[in-house]
């Protein structure tokens, strides 16, 4: 079977759904192959991917709705042959129905033979009654509503509900099902952000400052990935969210400090925090994974960050002795659902459940709790995650709190006073701010 745009993103959807996969990862596995060596190709399958995976709950509907047998039943991939047919004919571009449908079809006779009668008709069924179907309204039940039209499960959409009400949760489903802009960080020990703006403007891209971020560039107008960009290969860039850059300016290192990253995963805060020091000073950055530790170490030395120590630890586990009390800052972003980046991972909200969403906090208390005793009297430590839900957030850090008397919750000049709550707690929104979805907590040891 030729490969066609249509047909690898079903591919794709199917490993995400069954194998609980990732989208980017895949994406770019089957980009790099230039199986596609068509640009417009390859811009389609990535719309096709996100766009199944950001609107699915909407086009499960239209599907349920002309379907008089078992949704739950159907093989994953019917499911996701008609979900690519409908996304196309829905919201890409207003695709003819009967295109989309036998494009489908045609596909289904070589992936699942058999069962092309099955998404002929449904499609079919799909395209004669797409203006009758009803839709849960907002009146009656709005948070079926938010759930089925602005596609997110039921469970995510009752639970922001109940944290931040009915409108903010309208508003914060719609900014998720929105393509996010490409947001870099300058390396400053390369660059100002302004001539790094010209720099980009001189080979062709659109570049802008971010809004909140003193480091952030939006970027857009791009020829080739940035990733392939000269800028890119000599250090002068990373790729990071703005709001993302905003948790190592809350920790606020100072050149010449004793820093530690406890799960620094491949290093990209580590790195910030190193060009925030100026390169001075000395960062330890720990992971449990030694293949990410090995990643941070490439990182570092593309941007040119030669003061971090990349070590292989388990943050659940006692600190060594000689690391007891020896940091001035320490940076604590857990493990956590990521419900704060479905804008760029929208997989998450259909591979995540409510039975996963308990088994987080432990472990981020865990860790937490492990983190406490790098840290030095009067030394500063910031709990951060990339989620929005309270069990995660507020709640890890008041339990937190209360049984470490000699810590209390400090308010940083560093951060945009707008994304700070009345406790001095880091907070952005999708909705509110244009970034992903992150929490901060700067903690700090009492004591001179």
């Amino acid at each position: 079977m030729k490969n066609t745009p249509r047909n690898l993103s079903v591919q794709i959807l199917n490993r995400i759904e069954e194998g609980q996969a990732f989208a980017q990862p895949l994406l770019d596995a089957y980009l790099s192959r230039n199986i596609l060596a068509n640009t417009q190709d390859r811009g389609l399958l990535t719309r096709l991917v996100y766009g199944a995976l950001r609107l699915r709950n909407r086009l499960d509907w239209v599907i349920r709705a002309v379907y008089s047998g078992n949704f739950e039943s159907m093989e994953p991939g019917i499911r996701n042959i008609l979900r690519v047919a409908l996304y196309q004919v829905m919201f890409a571009d207003r695709v003819p129905a009967y295109a989309a449908t036998d494009e489908a079809v045609k596909m289904t006779k070589k992936m699942y033979p058999g069962r092309s009668n099955l998404v002929n008709a449904i499609l079919r069924n799909a395209a004669r009654k797409m203006d009758t179907i009803q839709y849960p309204s907002f009146d009656e039940d709005p948070l079926l509503h938010i759930s089925v039209l602005h596609s997110h499960p039921l469970w995510i959409v009752k639970m922001w509900a109940e944290e931040l009400g009915i409108e903010d949760t309208l508003a914060l489903c719609k900014s998720n099902n929105e393509i996010p802009p490409l947001a870099i960080r300058t390396n400053r020990l390369k660059a100002t952000r302004p001539d790094l703006i010209g720099m980009l403007e001189d080979c062709g891209c659109g570049a802008v400052p971010s809004k909140y971020s003193p480091d952030g560039i939006v970027l857009s107008d791009l020829s080739a990935p940035v990733v392939k960009m000269p800028l890119y290969e000599e250090g002068y860039i990373q790729i990071q969210d703005e709001a993302s850059q905003l948790i190592s300016i809350l920790l606020d290192p100072k050149p010449g400090e004793m820093a530690l990253d406890v799960c620094a995963g491949v290093g990209i805060k580590t790195t910030h925090m190193a060009e925030l020091m100026q390169n001075r000073g000395r960062i330890v950055a720990m992971d449990i994974s030694s293949k990410k530790v090995d990643l941070s170490r490439v990182l570092a030395r593309r941007l040119g960050a030669t003061i971090i120590e990349p070590i292989v630890h388990d943050a659940t586990k006692d600190p060594q002795d000689d690391l007891r009390g020896k940091f001035d800052r320490v940076l604590v972003d857990v493990p956590c659902s990521g419900m704060g980046t479905l804008r760029r991972n929208p997989e998450i909200k259909w591979n995540t459940t409510t039975e996963d969403m308990k088994k987080i906090p432990p472990l981020q208390k865990e860790i937490l709790n492990h983190s406490a005793p790098y840290l030095k009297n009067g030394g500063i430590m910031v709990y951060a995650t990339c989620t929005i839900s309270s069990a995660e957030n507020e709640k890890v850090v008041r339990e937190f709190l209360a049984v470490h008397p000699d810590f209390e919750c400090t308010r940083q000049t560093t951060s945009p006073i707008d994304m700070l709550d009345g406790h001095g707690m880091f907070r952005t929104f999708p909705h509110l701010h244009g970034t992903d979805g992150f929490f901060g907590a700067a903690l700090k040891r009492k004591g001179e």
